[in-house]
């Protein structure tokens, strides 16, 4: 089975929310079920502390997506060695990660890098690719949610790139 990790800063947040997501996404593609599995870690994060309430709350609300027995874990050597595609949510994250396992940089994205690949949009004509998912992290709930659908509609493009590949 292919891992799929999800990486932020604390493993509260962004990454147990985009893990949340990509199971539920998982379990509507039959085909992909016995194909992949996910799991979350962060670059600083406090091993076994849940995950954030509003991140809870903001998954339920959404999408009836409990994520509430979600434990942080602290990204190990071991996590990005079994991991077959590791998805950061910032590009800071990507760099961080990859200084500490450069081996790993063909297998490392920010997840609108690799959601969207050359057909991400610009901000505007004048700036950069925004390819981080900014952290909600000590935000309203209504933040949260933002975050949470920004997370998921590059999740629901993740699963089906995942999807196509498998088909060819």
């Amino acid at each position: 089975m292919k891992s799929i990790l999800f990486v932020c800063t604390g493993n509260t947040c962004r990454s147990s929310m985009a893990e949340g997501i990509f199971k539920a996404e998982l379990a509507k593609e039959k085909r992909l079920v016995n194909e992949f599995s996910t799991s979350s870690a962060g670059i600083s994060a406090c091993d076994g502390e849940p995950a954030s309430q509003n991140a809870v709350k903001a998954m339920m609300d959404l999408w009836s997506l409990d994520i509430s027995g979600h434990k942080a874990r602290l990204l190990k050597k071991e996590h990005v060695d079994d991991a077959f595609l590791i998805l950061t949510m910032t590009k800071s994250h990507k760099h961080a990660l990859l200084t500490l396992f450069p081996e790993a940089e063909n297998k490392t994205f920010t997840l609108k890098e690799f959601a969207h690949g050359a057909e991400m949009p610009e901000k505007s004509h004048n700036t950069v690719l925004d390819l981080d998912i900014r952290d909600p992290y000590g935000m309203s709930v209504e933040v949260y949610k933002k975050c949470a659908i920004e997370i998921k509609d590059a999740v629901v493009k993740v699963v089906e790139k995942l999807k196509n590949r498998m088909v060819t």
